[in-house]
């Protein structure tokens, strides 16, 4: 299910980190849809980027892919540039490549814990600084960023992902004070239980002690994620910024 036409993006430039596969490429493709240009950036999926970048097209998008790792600075500041240089102009930045170590913190080594920093919360402040450079001049911007209800509540094996996560909300609140004044909003999706590839390696009987806490009763889909981004780069969020938005079936509602 798609957000109601009205909902346009026409004219905008978004970038979608991560957005090869799962819900990143849900929302590069339904930002395309709304009509955005589109960069599709991915660290290692060259193939599954470029799947993308068609699909988009064959629907009468415009998309670009281009290989950044965004725990890199540098590699984060071309991604921003690139962008620019290619589609005059930058909008919308969805912050959402993200991975998991999943490890009890006696097992955890330095670098299952450094590696989730640097992937999920680190990329975030990489690609906002230079985002946010460009957004204060054009006083227009909107970002988002795709982070979990293991930030919000914890999980047992997740300590390196929990913080991480934990880490985008104090960002996202952070920064929406700092420049809401140039009419940039940043606002915040906490995805609940959404089948992607870092859940493929959840055991099933952990995965049945999650459903049974969603008042839903289900997972979430990818689509659903998609919608919210829509909606929050869209001029019918301009009054919403410093928000997290919890999309887990009440899996968290207080």
């Amino acid at each position: 299910m798609s957000l109601p036409s009205r909902i346009s993006l026409e004219g905008r430039v978004a970038i979608v980190t991560g957005s090869s596969r799962g819900i990143g490429r849900t929302i590069a493709k339904e930002l395309a849809l709304r009509g955005a240009a589109v960069v599709v950036n991915y660290h290692k999926s060259a193939t599954a980027a470029d799947e993308v970048v068609t699909e988009i097209r064959s629907a009468g998008g415009l998309a670009q892919a281009l290989q950044a790792d965004v725990s890199d600075f540098k590699a984060a500041q071309g991604l921003i540039k690139f962008a620019i240089d290619t589609f005059e102009g930058l909008d919308i930045l969805v912050n959402n490549a993200g991975i998991t170590r999943d490890k009890l913190i006696m097992m955890m080594t330095e670098e299952d814990w450094d590696v989730v920093q640097a992937t999920n919360l680190k990329s975030t402040f990489n690609c906002s600084k230079p985002a946010v450079r460009y957004m204060m001049r054009k006083r227009y911007g909107r970002i988002i960023n795709i982070t979990s209800v293991a930030g919000q509540m914890g999980n047992p094996g997740q300590t390196n992902y929990s913080a991480s996560k934990a880490g985008q909300i104090g960002f996202t609140k952070a920064l929406a004070r700092e420049i809401g004044s140039r009419k940039i909003t940043v606002n915040a999706i906490a995805a609940g239980y959404v089948e992607t590839d870092i859940w493929a390696g959840v055991p099933e009987e952990a995965r049945e002690a999650i459903l049974s806490m969603i008042p839903l009763e289900r997972k979430g889909e990818t689509q659903e994620i998609a919608d919210a981004v829509a909606f929050l780069a869209s001029e019918q969020a301009s009054y919403i910024t410093g928000q997290v938005i919890g999309i887990d079936g009440g899996m968290t509602m207080m």
